[in-house]
């Protein structure tokens, strides 16, 4: 069994957000693929099911998805390795889709967040989602909505992103990597 994990923030105030483009993964895969609630309080969060594959959105904030992730991987007794989790990437240009396994938080803290919880040994789908000129601004550029210009890419990046982790559960990481990884920014 895969479960894949958007990383967002929950509520209307929050969901267009950059930091929510995790979010915007899973109701794109839970729409697609017509996925069935699974309603257990204990999850901390919004899981679909869809043939083996989990979908989950955590409900706990960002800083404390790691809860979530926990008590579903725990539940289901689901490996690290087929553990798949959508997230915004400031380091990365707008649109760019990079996959890969482990590594650091690079200063994300729902990836701290899963990384105290779970390790660091599960496959990350990175969408980019560029970075302010500021670097004081961090904060409050991924906690904006995307721009005009951006929003016109949007639905293109998340079903992209929605691709390639679909294609997690079925392909090697590498097969997956040279036809998904995006490397160049979408510009308006």
């Amino acid at each position: 069994m895969f479960l894949i994990v958007g990383l967002g923030n929950p509520g209307p105030k929050y969901e267009k957000n950059r930091h929510n483009i995790g979010f915007m993964v899973i109701d794109y895969l839970v729409s697609h693929y017509k996925a069935t609630p699974i309603n257990k309080s204990s999850f901390k969060g919004e899981l679909y099911k869809t043939d083996s594959t989990l979908l989950l959105k955590p409900m706990t904030f960002m800083n404390l998805s790691g809860q979530s992730v926990s008590a579903v991987k725990n539940f289901y007794k689901i490996e690290n390795s087929n553990i798949i989790v959508c997230h915004d990437d400031i380091d990365l240009p707008f649109g760019a889709i990079r996959i890969k396994v482990g590594g650091s938080s690079g200063g994300h803290n729902g990836l701290k967040s899963l990384d105290s919880f779970i390790g660091n040994d599960y496959i990350r789908v990175r969408i980019g989602v560029g970075r302010p000129k500021e670097k004081a601004k961090v904060v409050s550029y991924v906690l904006s909505d995307f721009d005009l210009a951006q929003s016109e890419h949007l639905e293109e990046i998340i079903k992209n992103a929605a691709e390639a982790a679909v294609a997690l559960t079925k392909k090697s990481l590498d097969e997956v990597r040279s036809k998904y990884t995006k490397k160049g920014a979408i510009t308006g």
